[in-house]
């Protein structure tokens, strides 16, 4: 079970990922659990995105499919 923090995260990963603090501790928490990934950009920075389980749990949450 996640907390409400840890579903805010998420719920930011996917609306902006651009602007998620790397070192949050609910982005841990969602990277070892497997819904959210870290990408690798041409200028070195790392963005992460959801994983098809990350997007599975939004929508769930949401009463979509």
């Amino acid at each position: 079970m996640l907390s409400p923090h840890e579903f805010a995260t998420l719920m930011l990963v996917a609306a902006a990922p651009d602007q998620i603090d790397l070192n949050r501790g609910e982005l841990d928490t969602l990277l070892e659990r497997q819904l959210v990934a870290l990408e690798q950009l041409a200028s070195g920075a790392r963005r992460p995105h959801l994983t098809r389980d990350g997007d599975s749990v939004l929508r769930a949450i949401a009463g979509k499919r």
